[in-house]
């Protein structure tokens, strides 16, 4: 079926992205959740402050396990906590010059690879949106609930 062959290869080009990712991360001295973790700091959407439990949400990571990244990263002199000045309980999470110099490196190198070779994954998505909802093979045009069940469309 097309539509697997779209699926797979879109993985496919996801998976390969992600590991040249990771390399490029390694090559400048981060883990990938570290910088990941930074990436994720610096692209915040405007007006969001970076709460550890936001930046958890944006890395699908447990609170603890945001919290243990912070400890690493703020350890290396990377990131700095502070307190909100508003509500002291909120902990903000800001980029160091040391961090964002490193992230830069990183994305930097990312951006360029993909505006160069970004055309297969581009080509992976669209192959997918051309066949909008529907299943071949005799299945029924559907789509899914929140829960990942299959609903009839009416």
């Amino acid at each position: 079926m097309t539509e697997f062959r779209a699926l797979a290869e879109l993985r496919y080009r996801i998976r390969l992205f992600l590991r040249e990712s990771d390399a490029s991360a390694r090559a400048v001295g981060l883990e990938p959740q570290q910088y990941l973790m930074l990436l994720a700091i610096r692209g915040l959407p405007e007006g969001v402050p970076a709460k550890i439990q936001t930046l958890a949400d944006r890395l699908a990571l447990k609170h603890h396990s945001a919290v243990e990244l912070i400890d690493r990263l703020e350890a290396h002199g990377y990131v700095r906590r502070s307190r909100n000045r508003d509500d002291r309980r909120r902990v903000l999470v800001s980029l160091l010059p040391r961090g964002e110099k490193l992230l830069e490196q990183v994305a930097r190198h990312r951006i360029s690879e993909l505006r160069a070779s970004g055309t297969a994954l581009v080509n992976a998505i669209s192959a997918l949106l051309e066949n909008g909802h529907s299943w071949r093979g005799g299945k029924q045009a559907g789509s899914f609930s929140k829960r990942g069940t299959r609903t009839k469309r009416e």
